[in-house]
């Protein structure tokens, strides 16, 4: 059986506890079949520290800022979001189902405990997840022009030790905001600590739709994070998001993954 499909019916599997300093790198199972799966592929990760009261008003109803040693976190995380579909087992849908995506993304709980990201934007080169993304649970897809060196369906070395990847988006709507973000790939981490589990063991995510809060869980396995070295950024994207002069400063923590499969379950809503 696959280890991953395994994850949305084998109630053996559980939940990782709510500690900050023990978040459980495994996803829980869904409760339930799939509504979506897709594939994270050739994740950078850029996160700075800010303080929780300075993003808490920029959170949905009933959330509050997620908190590690005494801050929260903003992050900026270029990818390719590969080979999505609807159900859990479907193929890939050719051409809407592959894109480019690059997220600023806020770190949120709900008073049942249940930790999560909040999206404050997400620039996409599909027009078409703009629409239905916003219709469905106002997730806040933009439309952009966006590239990536290697390119976008160029597949990375088996070992990408050493790899430069460029990734560049521009804003198709007034103001344009763009970012550019330029990492080198490092070495393997054998065994991350508190903070890269903290930003990275997220396993669904809040959003205000049709005046409700909901979680949208999702599943995957452990995350295959790499260290990585920024080698220029020039970023817009965060202080349109309302987080103006975060990304002036270089970011506390750069890793990078090859990605994971992740499977999505039905929403739920907060309270």
């Amino acid at each position: 059986m696959d280890r991953t499909l395994g994850l949305l019916r084998d109630p053996g599997l559980v939940a990782g506890t709510h500690d900050e300093q023990h978040l459980d790198p495994q996803g829980p199972p869904l409760d339930g079949p799939a509504w979506t799966h897709q594939h994270w592929r050739d994740l950078t990760y850029l996160h700075w520290r800010v303080d929780p009261d300075r993003v808490a008003p920029l959170l949905p109803r009933g959330t509050r800022p997620d908190v590690h040693d005494g801050a929260t976190w903003v992050g900026l995380i270029p990818f390719t979001l590969a080979e999505g579909a609807l159900g859990g087992r479907t193929p890939g849908v050719p051409y809407l189902g592959t894109f480019l995506e690059t997220n600023v993304r806020l770190y949120s709980i709900d008073d049942d405990g249940r930790r999560g990201v909040v999206f404050r934007s997400l620039e996409t080169e599909r027009l078409a997840m703009v629409a239905a993304a916003n219709a469905a649970l106002r997730v806040p897809y933009k439309w952009a022009d966006m590239d990536r060196v290697p390119g976008r369906d160029t597949a990375l070395p088996a070992d990408p030790t050493g790899t430069t990847i460029t990734y560049r988006t521009r804003r198709r709507a007034p103001g344009r905001p763009s970012s550019e973000v330029v990492v080198e790939v490092g070495a393997p981490i054998a065994d991350p600590d508190p903070l890269q589990h903290f930003l990275s063991a997220r396993f669904g995510a809040h959003t205000r739709a049709w005046g409700r809060t909901l979680w949208v869980p999702n599943t995957h396995s452990p995350w295959p994070l790499r260290e990585a070295r920024l080698l220029r950024l020039h970023d817009e994207l965060v202080a349109a998001a309302g987080l103006p002069g975060v990304a002036r400063s270089r970011p506390e923590s750069v890793l990078f993954s090859t990605g994971v499969h992740t499977w999505f379950g039905p929403p739920v809503v907060v309270g």
